[in-house]
């Protein structure tokens, strides 16, 4: 006899379960587009093959070449999506991205109080805790503490300001390139640029050097 032999019943496997609700309203709609040919087979797949490819090192590669560049960094914060795009980097959506430059006086947080929109373009996907209602309440009501919670201490006398993404309008930090980085190449200084640094949580330093 099979030693798995027994009586007590088991779950069904997960791909024995029924489809729930919004996997049948997706298929629905999905089937219903391509039906009537507002969108082709294989354009959904194409679309989550753009989103897998976008990582956090394109928005340091904007960051860098702005810290080396006072003219793309002038058209930067003029459009952001226009500089972007000069580097390369596409946008699958009409999106626009507004790109707040951290200073001496003024530091920015980026969060969506409604949902988790976010500058996938240039960063791919948002991070768990940014779609988390903890962070999209308090980082509105008390941002400073909750930066102090990411190890960021900024002092009374520099501005906080937070901005609220949208669903047509994103927002990207320019962090305060680091003192002592004046000889880096501007891959060094992109290998230096994390993805909390352009939500505006952290702050570049030299300990996230990353050595090419």
């Amino acid at each position: 006899m099979d030693d798995h032999d027994h009586s007590h019943p088991h779950p069904a496997a997960a791909d024995e379960a029924p489809p729930g609700y919004y996997e049948i309203m997706e298929t629905a709609i999905r089937e219903l587009l391509i039906e009537k040919k507002l969108i082709a087979p294989g354009e959904i797949r194409r679309q989550i093959e753009v989103l897998d490819s976008r990582t956090p090192a394109l928005g340091a590669k904007v960051v860098a070449r702005a810290w080396v560049d006072p003219g793309f960094r002038a058209r930067l914060l003029t459009n952001g999506r226009a500089a972007c795009e000069e580097l390369g980097i596409s946008f699958y959506d009409d999106t626009q991205l507004i790109v707040l430059e951290n200073t001496d006086k003024v530091h920015n947080l980026i969060v969506c109080t409604l949902c988790s929109c976010y500058p996938r373009p240039v960063l791919g996907l948002p991070p768990d805790w940014y779609k988390a209602r903890p962070y999209r309440a308090r980082a509105v009501r008390e941002p400073r503490k909750v930066l102090s919670e990411f190890g960021t201490e900024i002092p009374e006398d520099v501005e906080i300001r937070v901005s609220d993404s949208t669903a047509i309008q994103r927002y990207l930090v320019l962090p305060q390139r680091p003192a002592g980085t004046e000889d880096f190449t501007e891959e060094q200084l992109a290998a230096m640029v994390t993805r909390d640094a352009m939500i505006g949580v952290v702050k570049v330093n030299l300990e996230h050097r990353i050595d090419s």
